[in-house]
């Protein structure tokens, strides 16, 4: 099975490099790996061109917004399956996406998805937030919970059938998307309960306050639009959560990578 990880990036000069060998550095054989450049000012396109044809495609040109950039990176990819990296993240370990086609091959689904932590900018062994999402289930999303969307890998023909990001979503097509996919046409899914990839804080529907606002508006717009009822202080409920998983900070197992994933939970649509 191949594999399209694509990258959204604009003025990251800081990072890219990283999130670029997190790619590169997989044992898996088969990956098309595609970085989309919104234009950068700073000397972004200039590290990931420098990587030449290990990057199968390089764009770089003006978009309207993350998620057009992100169904541009889509139309080039040729896998059987896509994941998403952000520039501002990196795989886990090396055998990650080898994982994740195991878990797909096996289980017979649309999706897979996995747990990611939050990790401190400088140093990126430090873990300030784990995000599980062991106990998701569809039904969640009217609180706001999501699967952890960098850690989301789903079969390239979901997305032919039932369609990409929505651009007019300026901060949550992410959330919309899963939940179009999830809870409305109830996609297979499957679950490995292990970190599949390491972010840094400071993104965008959490960098500040209206950051947030806009995303939890935004989650209320596309819960309404498909008929899922919920409401804003429903979806405040969330936030204690979240706080508790700042300060119960599980460590990852030194052997995750070996965890017999064939075993875990999936669900057939």
């Amino acid at each position: 099975m191949r594999v399209s990880i694509i990258t959204v990036v604009r003025n990251n000069q800081a990072t890219i490099a990283h999130a670029i060998d997190s790619v590169l550095s997989q044992d898996y054989s088969d990956i098309e790996y595609i970085v989309i450049d919104g234009s950068s000012t700073d000397a972004t396109a200039a590290i990931a061109q420098s990587y030449g044809k290990k990057i199968t495609h390089f764009v770089s040109e003006s978009d309207l917004g993350m998620y057009d950039a992100m169904n541009k990176g889509l139309k080039l990819a040729t896998g059987d399956i896509v994941g998403f990296l952000n520039s501002d993240d990196f795989y886990e370990g090396q055998s990650v996406i080898s994982q994740v086609v195991e878990q797909f091959q096996y289980q017979q689904v649309n999706l897979v998805f996995g747990d990611i932590v939050f990790v401190h900018p400088k140093n990126t062994q430090k873990i300030l937030r784990y995000y599980s999402s062991a106990n998701f289930h569809p039904e969640l999303f009217s609180w706001g919970w999501m699967p952890a969307h960098p850690s989301c890998f789903l079969k390239r023909q979901v997305y032919q059938e039932y369609g990409n990001f929505r651009t007019d979503y300026q901060l949550a097509a992410d959330y919309e998307l899963l939940l179009r996919l999830m809870q409305i046409h109830r996609i297979s899914y499957s679950y490995i309960p292990r970190v599949l990839v390491k972010m840094r804080p400071g993104g965008a529907s959490n960098r500040n306050f209206t950051c947030r606002w806009i995303s939890n508006q935004e989650v209320l717009k596309a819960c309404k639009e498909h008929g899922i009822p919920t409401n804003f202080f429903q979806l405040l409920a969330r936030y204690p959560a979240k706080i508790i998983e700042k300060i119960f900070i599980p460590s990852i197992p030194k052997t995750q990578q070996q965890l017999p994933s064939r075993i875990y939970e999936h669900s057939r649509s």
